[in-house]
């Protein structure tokens, strides 16, 4: 019985792959797995390939570094929203001030950035160019 429920789930995900044939641009996740698989499989036969295509079509995929990324803001975002128990439309602000917030500069990072911007300065009144500026850019942020 099984096996007729593998066939059929496969036979349906194949004719859903081909409904957007006539537009290759538009592809689902599952389409570019399906595909994947396929392509994958090629040269296996019988059962071989029927437990490769199990597999392969429920594993589940790597998450990118930057979904990562933002699945972890959101986390956070939700855990700071939750412990000020804001509701409603208080939350929905929060969350997207929140959610857009570039991460706080470290201490150390803004010093520098900041001596940076006043030695940056400090050449341009000089009207310093080539290698007098590296020059004076170098001793500048050194001290």
């Amino acid at each position: 019985m099984k096996h007729y429920l593998i066939h059929f789930a496969m036979a349906l995900s194949l004719s859903l792959g081909g409904a957007h044939a006539a537009d290759e641009t538009v592809k689902t996740p599952q389409q570019n797995k399906m595909a994947t698989c396929n392509k994958d499989a090629a040269d296996k036969k019988g059962d071989e390939r029927k437990a490769f295509m199990k597999d392969c079509l429920s594993a589940e995929p790597a998450a990118s570094a930057m979904q990562t990324a933002q699945q972890e803001k959101m986390k956070s975002c939700n855990e700071d929203a939750g412990e000020k128990k804001l509701k409603g439309d208080e939350r929905k602000a929060f969350m997207k001030d929140c959610l857009s917030a570039k991460p706080a500069a470290s201490a150390k990072q803004t010093a520098q950035q900041e001596k940076m911007k006043s030695c940056n300065k400090d050449a341009g009144e000089k009207q310093l160019k080539g290698d007098k500026r590296k020059t004076f850019m170098k001793e500048c942020l050194s001290t």
